[in-house]
């Protein structure tokens, strides 16, 4: 990778280099574009593989707080590689995080919020489908302002407000309510993850993207691992309710961290101006491009299979096994394990393979381990740790079809990253909103939960197979 050093004085503009695969964006950042400096905690350029130490003139300041409207480069395919730090990995990968976190901590407590409320389990999963559709929705809304008024102030108000829609729902009388304002809740979360993919692309594309939305899947994978958990702990010690005012401690963290850190990465000369009908316009582009439109739903059938489980797995693990709260809490981490394994094992592999030949690979595999899983669960064969052990492997396979089909997505239309990115989002949100509650109304039981997972799969696999042409032609299709 090449890189452009970090200083506080202007950066001459970079060599231009060329990537057939991709389509580069309309729009290039400016010859006066600053680089941001690696003790701001976002982004390390890097010579080779390597970082290298900067050095600084003695009178250079560096910027206490990131400038809204300081201009940045654009990662086009004309633009300087960058290897982000781990500060900035870890800041992306919260943004991206407070959509799992807002469920993963959540899900112990399904089975005492349908008591509490006097419902059924199929009406206390809903809040979980509320909240992304709801996400769905706020992508496609809050990605074209993003593209407008830039990353930070979205993102800022998207937060801002998750702080308040969880406050209210603690305070929900009733189930009907409490739905409603879960799908606020991912309205505004939508806000966090839109923005930090679209960050993504202003810098990076092709395997760079790839490999850095894998070392995301790090972070996001800590979600299952911890929150459930948490999650038990504050429910048992203080009730369902007190879960969403933890949420709302979190929202304000998250929220500090971004006012302080994240960089404004879309300069005022490369946002769109309009309203509505740009917006709309924007949209109608995407819908045009059905290799863009292919790779932003195969997230979300990857997400399907995983939100299936999630869903299903408090009434499947804790009622139809008889597991308690924290056996439950500890194979939920376990699996937690697997997805950040399977995203750490991505990261490696894009460095040597084309993205789409990976997809191209896992896709049956992992359809092929959810018909085992099927069968398992309608046999009996295996028992609960058989069920767990291909499940397992299910989850750390299928991990590696958002990051890749993502990136790739990604790599088309950076003119207009963040409809791009809002697109993709809404996509994977709402495809696994609509598929994750049918394990519930299919029973709810093992079968089920093992039901949806191979039509997602199935699905996946068909939308790459009919609707990626060089996947026909067995051709080595990069975007």
């Amino acid at each position: 990778m090449t890189a452009r050093p970090a200083s506080s004085t202007p950066a001459a503009p970079p060599t231009p280099r060329t990537a057939a695969h991709v389509t580069a964006p309309t729009a290039s950042a400016p010859a006066d574009a600053t680089a941001p400096t690696a003790g701001s905690g976002t982004l390390t350029p890097t010579l080779g593989s390597r970082a290298t130490p900067q050095t600084t003139p003695a009178d250079a300041v560096a910027p206490t707080k990131p400038s809204d409207t300081a201009p940045s480069p654009a990662a086009t395919d004309d633009a300087p590689a960058y290897r982000p730090n781990a500060k900035y990995v870890l800041l992306l990968g919260l943004m991206c995080a407070l959509p799992a976190i807002s469920t993963d901590i959540y899900l112990p407590s399904l089975p005492d919020v349908a008591r509490d409320l006097n419902t059924s389990a199929t009406a206390a999963q809903l809040t979980m489908t509320a909240m992304l559709i709801g996400g769905a929705v706020g992508q496609l809304v809050i990605g074209p302002l993003s593209d407008r008024f830039g990353r930070r102030k979205p993102v800022m108000v998207g937060v801002a407000l998750h702080v308040v829609t969880s406050l209210l729902c603690a305070v929900a009388p009733a189930i009907i309510p409490l739905i409603a304002l879960r799908s606020m809740q991912g309205f505004f979360n939508a806000s966090a993850t839109v923005v930090a993919m679209a960050v993504i692309r202003d810098r990076f594309v092709g395997s760079d993207a790839s490999r850095l939305i894998s070392r995301l899947m790090l972070v996001i994978g800590v979600a299952p691992l911890f929150a459930p958990s948490i999650g038990g702990v504050i429910a048992g010690q203080a009730g369902w309710r007190a879960v969403f005012v933890a949420l709302a401690v979190f929202g304000v963290v998250l929220w500090l961290i971004v006012w302080r850190r994240l960089p404004e990465t879309l300069p005022p000369d490369r946002r769109r101006h309009g309203g509505l009908r740009t917006a709309l316009a924007g949209y109608r582009g995407l819908l045009r491009d059905r290799h863009f439109v292919a790779l932003a739903v195969m997230p979300g059938l990857g997400v399907a299979v995983l939100m299936s489980y999630v869903v299903a797995s408090p009434f499947v693990l804790r009622e139809g096994f008889g597991l308690s709260e924290h056996q439950f809490s500890l194979l939920f981490a376990i699996n937690g394990i697997g997805l950040v394994a399977g995203a750490q094992v991505n990261a490696a592999l894009v460095r040597r393979l084309a993205p789409i030949r990976i997809v191209r690979v896992v896709l049956p595999l992992s359809l092929s381990l959810t018909v085992v899983l099927l069968v398992l669960a309608v046999t009996g064969l295996g028992g609960l740790w058989g069920l767990l052990v291909v499940q397992w492997l299910v989850l750390a396979l299928v991990n590696f079809v958002p990051p890749n089909a993502s990136a790739l997505a990604l790599s088309r239309h950076g003119e207009i990253a963040g409809t791009a990115a809002a697109f993709i989002g809404a996509a994977q949100a709402g495809v696994s909103g609509v598929v994750s509650p049918l394990s519930g109304l299919l029973g709810g039981d093992a079968v089920a939960m093992a039901v949806v997972m191979v039509g997602a799969s199935v699905a996946a696999l068909l939308v790459l197979a009919l609707a990626t042409p060089a996947y026909r032609r067995g051709g080595a299709w990069t975007g």
